[in-house]
């Protein structure tokens, strides 16, 4: 499968806007049941087909940015990217990136002279990096606290 990139419209952020709302509820309701499925009907079929609630929360998703204007870029987990597509998701100068490839931070694959990074290995660095973050900001705070910084 191929990344699917799309430039949200104005027509599509109206038809986004209007929808979220209801769409919210919906979604607020699934995860308080922790239903595995929803139901939905395609008006011009009049059909109804069980969809994932994992797929529902995912469509959320997508209209909530569409509401607002953001496009919108679907791809698998499994998928390869290059370098400046993980210095875009880690926000980070592709150089940067490079770098911790090279010092073994982060797995890839060469193919030919291009770097090529599972996403799945760009999501897990990246949650590694936010873990660390957090730990280290509730040790400052913790120190602050006992230094009585007054913070």
């Amino acid at each position: 499968m191929e990344a699917i990139t799309q430039k949200t419209t104005k027509s599509d952020q109206e038809i986004a806007r209007y929808f979220i709302n209801e769409m919210y509820e919906i979604s607020r309701k699934i995860l308080q049941t922790k239903s595995k499925s929803i139901a939905i009907t395609i008006d011009n079929t009049k059909k109804t087909r069980a969809i994932p609630a994992k797929a529902f929360r995912l469509l959320y998703t997508i209209l909530d940015n569409m509401a607002d204007g953001k496009s919108i870029t679907l791809l698998p987990s499994d998928a390869e990217i290059s370098t400046q597509q993980a210095a875009d998701i880690l926000n980070v100068s592709r150089p940067h990136v490079v770098s911790l490839l090279n010092k073994g931070e982060i797995p890839f694959t060469k193919v030919g002279t291009h770097r090529r990074i599972l996403l799945n290995d760009i999501i897990a660095y990246d949650k590694q990096l936010q873990k660390n973050r957090t730990n280290k900001l509730n040790f400052l705070a913790k120190q602050s606290q006992k230094l009585n910084m007054g913070y």
